[in-house]
Protein backbone atom coordinates (compact mmCIF):
# COMPACT_ATOMS: atom_id res chain seq x y z
CA UNK A 1 0.00 0.00 0.00
CA UNK A 2 1.47 3.43 -1.32
CA UNK A 3 1.77 6.34 1.29
CA UNK A 4 1.52 9.91 0.76
CA UNK A 5 4.81 10.47 -0.01
CA UNK A 6 4.96 7.73 -2.32
CA UNK A 7 2.37 9.54 -4.86
CA UNK A 8 3.74 10.86 -7.69
CA UNK A 9 0.17 12.55 -9.15
CA UNK A 10 0.31 16.40 -8.27
CA UNK A 11 -2.98 17.04 -5.37
CA UNK A 12 -4.86 19.97 -6.43
CA UNK A 13 -7.90 21.02 -3.97
CA UNK A 14 -11.71 21.61 -5.56
CA UNK A 15 -13.56 24.05 -4.22
CA UNK A 16 -14.53 27.74 -3.14
CA UNK A 17 -14.34 28.62 -0.15
CA UNK A 18 -11.78 30.80 0.55
CA UNK A 19 -10.93 30.01 4.04
CA UNK A 20 -11.09 25.96 3.61
CA UNK A 21 -8.65 26.91 0.43
CA UNK A 22 -5.91 28.52 2.66
CA UNK A 23 -6.11 25.78 5.54
CA UNK A 24 -5.23 23.38 2.48
CA UNK A 25 -2.46 25.29 1.23
CA UNK A 26 -0.70 25.40 4.56
CA UNK A 27 -0.28 20.96 3.56
CA UNK A 28 2.92 21.33 0.80
CA UNK A 29 1.91 18.59 -1.09
CA UNK A 30 -1.55 20.60 -2.33
CA UNK A 31 -0.03 21.79 -5.56
CA UNK A 32 -3.25 23.75 -6.75
CA UNK A 33 -6.62 24.71 -6.59
CA UNK A 34 -9.52 24.46 -8.76
CA UNK A 35 -12.53 26.43 -9.01
CA UNK A 36 -16.01 26.12 -11.09
CA UNK A 37 -19.41 28.52 -11.09
CA UNK A 38 -21.27 25.77 -8.79
CA UNK A 39 -18.62 25.71 -6.25
CA UNK A 40 -18.20 29.78 -6.40
CA UNK A 41 -22.34 29.47 -5.75
CA UNK A 42 -22.09 27.41 -2.61
CA UNK A 43 -19.49 30.09 -1.25
CA UNK A 44 -21.41 32.46 -1.55
CA UNK A 45 -19.12 34.15 -3.66
CA UNK A 46 -20.30 37.64 -5.65
CA UNK A 47 -17.77 39.58 -7.00
CA UNK A 48 -16.28 37.18 -8.99
CA UNK A 49 -13.28 39.57 -9.91
CA UNK A 50 -12.53 40.96 -6.27
CA UNK A 51 -12.82 37.37 -5.32
CA UNK A 52 -10.41 36.10 -7.91
CA UNK A 53 -7.34 38.45 -7.10
CA UNK A 54 -8.21 38.15 -3.56
CA UNK A 55 -7.66 34.75 -3.81
CA UNK A 56 -4.42 34.41 -6.13
CA UNK A 57 -3.28 37.11 -3.50
CA UNK A 58 -3.45 35.05 -0.92
CA UNK A 59 -1.71 31.60 -2.69
CA UNK A 60 0.06 33.37 -5.45
CA UNK A 61 2.44 30.41 -6.03
CA UNK A 62 0.15 26.94 -7.08
CA UNK A 63 -2.11 27.06 -10.03
CA UNK A 64 -5.96 28.05 -9.58
CA UNK A 65 -8.23 27.85 -11.84
CA UNK A 66 -11.00 29.92 -12.33
CA UNK A 67 -13.99 29.30 -14.86
CA UNK A 68 -15.80 31.65 -17.71
CA UNK A 69 -19.73 31.89 -17.04
CA UNK A 70 -21.05 33.09 -20.15
CA UNK A 71 -22.63 30.99 -22.98
CA UNK A 72 -21.88 32.96 -25.83
CA UNK A 73 -18.14 31.58 -26.97
CA UNK A 74 -16.68 35.54 -28.47
CA UNK A 75 -17.84 36.83 -24.54
CA UNK A 76 -16.48 33.06 -23.23
CA UNK A 77 -13.11 34.50 -25.47
CA UNK A 78 -13.44 37.70 -23.77
CA UNK A 79 -14.06 36.73 -19.93
CA UNK A 80 -10.61 34.45 -20.73
CA UNK A 81 -8.73 37.21 -21.33
CA UNK A 82 -9.73 39.05 -17.99
CA UNK A 83 -9.34 35.89 -16.18
CA UNK A 84 -5.93 35.32 -16.93
CA UNK A 85 -4.72 38.68 -15.66
CA UNK A 86 -5.50 37.71 -12.25
CA UNK A 87 -2.14 36.26 -11.60
CA UNK A 88 0.78 34.05 -13.87
CA UNK A 89 -0.84 31.35 -11.62
CA UNK A 90 -4.23 31.59 -12.91
CA UNK A 91 -5.51 28.93 -15.71
CA UNK A 92 -8.98 29.55 -17.42
CA UNK A 93 -11.48 26.63 -17.21
CA UNK A 94 -13.63 26.75 -20.51
CA UNK A 95 -16.24 23.82 -21.18
CA UNK A 96 -16.23 22.24 -23.75
CA UNK A 97 -19.10 23.18 -25.21
CA UNK A 98 -21.71 25.87 -24.68
CA UNK A 99 -25.28 25.07 -23.51
CA UNK A 100 -26.34 24.63 -27.19
CA UNK A 101 -23.41 22.09 -27.76
CA UNK A 102 -21.39 24.24 -29.85
CA UNK A 103 -17.64 23.24 -29.85
CA UNK A 104 -14.86 25.29 -27.96
CA UNK A 105 -11.89 23.60 -29.89
CA UNK A 106 -11.48 26.67 -32.20
CA UNK A 107 -11.68 29.23 -29.35
CA UNK A 108 -8.92 27.41 -27.10
CA UNK A 109 -6.62 27.17 -29.69
CA UNK A 110 -6.64 30.57 -30.16
CA UNK A 111 -6.41 31.80 -26.93
CA UNK A 112 -3.88 29.09 -26.54
CA UNK A 113 -1.69 30.26 -28.79
CA UNK A 114 -2.27 33.75 -27.62
CA UNK A 115 -0.51 32.59 -24.52
CA UNK A 116 -3.65 31.92 -22.16
CA UNK A 117 -3.07 29.24 -20.01
CA UNK A 118 -6.23 26.85 -20.41
CA UNK A 119 -8.18 24.51 -18.43
CA UNK A 120 -10.48 22.77 -20.66
CA UNK A 121 -13.19 20.88 -18.55
CA UNK A 122 -16.26 19.38 -18.95
CA UNK A 123 -15.12 16.21 -20.61
CA UNK A 124 -16.69 13.50 -20.93
CA UNK A 125 -15.62 11.32 -24.11
CA UNK A 126 -12.44 9.65 -25.91
CA UNK A 127 -13.53 12.25 -28.69
CA UNK A 128 -13.55 15.45 -26.68
CA UNK A 129 -10.01 14.14 -24.98
CA UNK A 130 -8.70 13.84 -28.54
CA UNK A 131 -10.00 17.13 -29.78
CA UNK A 132 -9.39 19.29 -26.59
CA UNK A 133 -5.61 17.41 -26.86
CA UNK A 134 -5.22 18.86 -30.89
CA UNK A 135 -6.44 22.41 -30.01
CA UNK A 136 -3.62 22.94 -27.14
CA UNK A 137 -1.44 20.91 -28.54
CA UNK A 138 1.98 23.65 -28.85
CA UNK A 139 0.25 26.41 -26.93
CA UNK A 140 0.14 28.08 -23.62
CA UNK A 141 0.73 25.45 -20.25
CA UNK A 142 -2.92 23.42 -20.28
CA UNK A 143 -4.66 21.33 -18.76
CA UNK A 144 -7.44 18.90 -19.73
CA UNK A 145 -10.62 18.00 -16.98
CA UNK A 146 -11.98 14.58 -17.86
CA UNK A 147 -14.58 13.88 -15.31
CA UNK A 148 -14.08 10.40 -14.14
CA UNK A 149 -16.28 10.41 -11.18
CA UNK A 150 -19.40 11.62 -13.21
CA UNK A 151 -18.85 8.77 -15.73
CA UNK A 152 -18.47 6.35 -12.77
CA UNK A 153 -21.61 7.29 -10.78
CA UNK A 154 -24.00 6.16 -14.60
CA UNK A 155 -21.81 3.11 -14.33
CA UNK A 156 -19.56 3.82 -17.37
CA UNK A 157 -15.98 2.36 -17.31
CA UNK A 158 -13.87 5.41 -17.17
CA UNK A 159 -10.91 3.67 -17.17
CA UNK A 160 -10.53 3.96 -20.99
CA UNK A 161 -11.04 7.02 -21.28
CA UNK A 162 -9.17 8.20 -18.92
CA UNK A 163 -5.97 5.75 -20.01
CA UNK A 164 -5.87 6.77 -23.29
CA UNK A 165 -6.46 10.69 -22.30
CA UNK A 166 -2.79 10.06 -20.20
CA UNK A 167 -1.72 8.41 -23.06
CA UNK A 168 -2.00 11.46 -25.54
CA UNK A 169 -1.08 14.32 -23.03
CA UNK A 170 2.31 12.44 -22.46
CA UNK A 171 2.98 12.78 -25.97
CA UNK A 172 1.89 16.73 -25.75
CA UNK A 173 4.62 18.55 -23.78
CA UNK A 174 2.64 21.30 -22.81
CA UNK A 175 -0.39 19.51 -22.21
CA UNK A 176 -1.55 18.05 -18.56
CA UNK A 177 -4.68 15.47 -17.57
CA UNK A 178 -6.71 16.41 -14.38
CA UNK A 179 -8.77 13.19 -13.09
CA UNK A 180 -11.65 15.83 -11.76
CA UNK A 181 -15.42 14.79 -10.33
CA UNK A 182 -13.20 12.41 -7.74
CA UNK A 183 -15.37 10.71 -5.49
CA UNK A 184 -13.69 8.19 -2.95
CA UNK A 185 -9.60 7.89 -1.96
CA UNK A 186 -9.05 5.10 -4.02
CA UNK A 187 -9.19 7.62 -7.05
CA UNK A 188 -5.84 8.69 -6.18
CA UNK A 189 -4.17 5.80 -6.58
CA UNK A 190 -5.88 4.69 -9.40
CA UNK A 191 -4.94 8.35 -11.03
CA UNK A 192 -1.79 7.63 -9.72
CA UNK A 193 -0.93 4.13 -11.01
CA UNK A 194 -2.21 5.10 -14.66
CA UNK A 195 0.47 8.39 -15.20
CA UNK A 196 -2.13 11.04 -14.70
CA UNK A 197 -0.76 14.06 -14.05
CA UNK A 198 -2.85 15.89 -12.21
CA UNK A 199 -6.39 14.70 -9.75
CA UNK A 200 -8.46 17.43 -8.15
CA UNK A 201 -10.63 16.49 -5.20
CA UNK A 202 -12.88 17.83 -2.57
CA UNK A 203 -10.51 18.84 0.93
CA UNK A 204 -12.49 16.15 2.82
CA UNK A 205 -11.44 13.58 0.72
CA UNK A 206 -7.55 14.74 0.32
CA UNK A 207 -7.28 15.14 4.25
CA UNK A 208 -7.55 11.21 4.29
CA UNK A 209 -4.67 10.45 2.02
CA UNK A 210 -2.06 11.26 4.91
CA UNK A 211 -3.85 8.00 6.58
CA UNK A 212 -2.77 6.04 3.56
CA UNK A 213 -0.78 2.51 4.45
CA UNK A 214 -1.20 3.08 7.94
CA UNK A 215 -3.38 0.26 8.70
CA UNK A 216 -4.03 -3.19 7.50
CA UNK A 217 -7.08 -4.77 6.82
CA UNK A 218 -7.30 -6.96 10.14
CA UNK A 219 -6.95 -3.54 12.02
CA UNK A 220 -9.40 -1.90 10.40
CA UNK A 221 -12.03 -4.71 10.84
CA UNK A 222 -11.17 -5.30 14.68
CA UNK A 223 -11.46 -1.20 14.76
CA UNK A 224 -14.97 -1.39 13.21
CA UNK A 225 -16.19 -4.05 15.94
CA UNK A 226 -15.38 -1.77 18.44
CA UNK A 227 -16.98 1.29 17.16
CA UNK A 228 -19.96 -0.92 16.66
CA UNK A 229 -19.38 -1.91 20.39
CA UNK A 230 -18.63 1.48 21.93
CA UNK A 231 -21.93 2.95 19.97
CA UNK A 232 -24.56 0.54 21.26
CA UNK A 233 -23.07 1.13 24.28
CA UNK A 234 -23.32 4.67 23.99
CA UNK A 235 -26.76 4.75 22.74
CA UNK A 236 -28.00 2.38 25.57
CA UNK A 237 -28.84 -0.37 23.99
CA UNK A 238 -30.08 -3.54 25.45
CA UNK A 239 -32.47 -6.42 24.29
CA UNK A 240 -34.36 -9.11 26.20
CA UNK A 241 -32.66 -12.45 26.20
CA UNK A 242 -34.07 -15.39 28.50
CA UNK A 243 -31.23 -17.29 30.54
CA UNK A 244 -30.77 -20.33 28.53
CA UNK A 245 -31.06 -18.52 24.81
CA UNK A 246 -28.33 -18.19 24.58
CA UNK A 247 -26.98 -21.78 24.99
CA UNK A 248 -29.85 -23.57 22.80
CA UNK A 249 -28.64 -21.01 20.14
CA UNK A 250 -25.05 -22.18 20.38
CA UNK A 251 -25.93 -26.17 20.49
CA UNK A 252 -27.88 -25.39 17.47
CA UNK A 253 -25.12 -23.67 15.74
CA UNK A 254 -22.88 -26.36 16.19
CA UNK A 255 -25.32 -29.28 15.17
Amino acid sequence: MPKLNDLKVKLFTDGADKAQILDMAKQAWIAGFTTNPSLLKKAGVKDYEAYGRDLVAAVPDRHISFEVFSDDIPEMMAQADVIKTWGANVHVKLPVTNTRGEPLFDAVRSLSRAGVKINMTAIFTGDQVARAIDALAGGAPACVSVFAGRLADLGIDYRPIMRDAVARARKTPNIEIIWASTREVFNVLEADEMGCHIITAPADILKKLPALGTQTGAELSLAAVKAFRDDALAAGLSLAVGAGDGAKARMRSRA
